[in-house]
């Protein structure tokens, strides 16, 4: 099934003549939301919300976001569920009880998703611990963590014109394969719920393992894909070729920046999108205004992916600051914890934002689906 992965280690030319040139490819608009500037709830939003819960999708609803960004972990029985970590952090999560008598897996927090089953994830709560980086959260005792289509659902209730847009990541370590399961089960897991679902065309596959994309375009080429690379994925401290992506190795594409190299790669993947953070981690200042800070996403990245024809969609953007120097570079998206603040400096920008959805429905349809979850 995977076997473009042997070409993905030889030179980046072969890899591009693998795959088709998203360069010759628009991005399939669907619905109307992809008239709007792309302004991307991170997680739901957390700045705002408990982070990937049904409450923080429906504030980012309420809030006008664009694209609802979200991650996925794989259970030990096969469900798709929404979450970022690749196990329950006492941080966010607390027990409440076993699934059934005696469980020997009991207490499940602490625990890595891909060796708990749905049932177990069922008992944990993962609404009632405000998150001491985002003192403005908005806590839901008592929520559980959802499947994906449990999130499709209840997002239908509340979009039953299914306009608003995807962004969906596989939560795949490379580095440690233990930890989730593997490429294929990922990738065929979240494809299974994706083609059911009425939102099909409107989701992009997001991943830092760059196996992920590939595998997802050869189920389905009508994927858009979105290339996730921070400092830390793009390459390793020995200079070996970093796991995350697909055996490519940046220092092998031409050019005289890192910020082009970095597009080429994505594009010889045959990624739609290349979404780097936009910080460097070796930045020592939080903000352009200040001395010391250090972008990770360039002017040069995003010329050299937009002559490519990559849509260049920066993730998390926190800083107005930040947020304005990527509007004045043409980025086609901002992925932030809050998607409110940024949606206003959009509009004040006299950029296209998507409408706000009614808030009465919108919490009506959330009350309902967490009724479920809880009986």
């Amino acid at each position: 099934m995977f076997a473009p992965f042997a070409l993905v280690a030889n030179l980046a030319t072969d890899v591009y003549m693998t795959l088709a040139s998203p360069a010759q490819r628009p991005l399939v608009a669907s619905t109307s939301y992809h008239r709007f500037y792309d302004v991307q709830a991170h997680r739901g939003g957390r700045g705002n919300t408990i982070e990937n819960t049904l409450p923080s999708f429906a504030w980012a609803l309420i809030d006008g976001a664009t694209t609802l960004e979200l991650d996925n972990g794989i259970t030990k029985d096969g469900h798709v569920v929404v979450w970022h970590d690749e196990e329950i952090t006492p941080a966010k999560c607390q027990d409440t009880h076993p699934a059934y008598p005696d469980d020997p897996d009991f207490p499940y927090v602490g625990k890595f998703i891909a060796n708990l089953t749905l049932a177990q994830l069922r008992t944990i709560d993962c609404g009632s611990k405000r998150q001491h980086g985002y003192p403005m959260q908005l806590t839901y005792p008592g929520t559980r963590i959802s499947t994906l289509e449990e999130l499709f659902d209840f997002v239908s209730c509340a979009d039953p014109r299914h306009e608003v847009l995807w962004n969906i990541e596989s939560k795949i370590d490379a580095q440690h394969p233990n930890r989730t399961v593997g490429v294929s089960e990922f990738v065929d897991r979240q494809y299974e719920v994706f083609k059911n679902s009425p939102y099909k065309n409107s989701i992009t596959f997001q991943s830092f393992d760059w196996r992920t994309l590939i595998a997802m375009k050869q189920l389905d080429s009508s994927i858009t894909t979105s290339a996730l690379l921070d400092d830390e994925t793009a390459s390793m401290s020995d200079n070996s070729t970093s796991p995350w992506l697909a055996g490519l190795r940046l220092d092998d594409f031409p050019g005289p920046s890192f910020g082009e190299r970095v597009a080429q790669a994505a594009h010889a993947i045959g990624a739609d999108i290349l979404s780097p953070s936009a910080e460097s981690y070796q930045s020592s200042a939080p903000d352009p205004d200040m001395e010391g800070y250090v972008p990770f996403t360039t002017r040069e990245m995003v010329e050299e992916a937009h002559r490519l024809g990559l849509q260049v969609k920066p993730f998390t953007v926190n800083r107005m600051n930040i947020v304005d120097q990527l509007l004045d570079w043409k980025v086609d998206g901002i992925i932030t914890d809050y998607p409110n603040v940024v949606r206003r400096l959009v509009k004040q920008r006299c950029l296209p934002a998507a409408p706000k959805l009614p808030k009465q429905r919108v919490l009506r349809c959330l009350q309902e689906h967490l009724d479920k979850q809880q009986r």
